[in-house]
């Protein structure tokens, strides 16, 4: 008579297909825990890493066919902690030296290839 305790804490179909929407959702968020600790990350790692967050969060978050309402919720809620994050490399005068260089690097690039036609 015990096993039929069980039954009460079965999943049903539309439960599965959560399961399956989080599982999705959660798996970006490990590969990019795993490529942090996989090296010592800085900020041109960082900053890619975050930006392919954020875009995967944006498309799950547009796509409302595609996930359950509690699963947007979720992904919401992830994404305004992202951004919180984020918006703290603004501040940073590290990832300012660093996006000016890259600007720098890419007009350098452009002004030769200018030259060079």
């Amino acid at each position: 008579m015990a096993w039929f305790g069980h039954i009460l804490y079965a999943l049903d179909e539309h439960e599965w297909v959560m399961l399956g929407q989080l599982c999705n959702v959660l798996k970006i968020l490990k590969d990019a825990t795993l490529f942090f600790s996989c090296s010592t990350p800085n900020l041109m790692m960082v900053i890619p890493a975050m930006d392919y967050v954020d875009e995967v969060f944006m498309t799950g978050m547009l796509d409302e066919e595609w996930f359950d309402p509690s699963i947007h919720a979720a992904i919401r809620l992830a994404k305004k902690t992202l951004n919180k994050y984020y918006s703290l490399t603004d501040m940073s005068d590290l990832y300012y030296i660093m996006m000016h260089a890259k600007w720098e690097a890419d007009w350098i690039k452009t002004v030769a290839i200018t030259q060079q036609g």
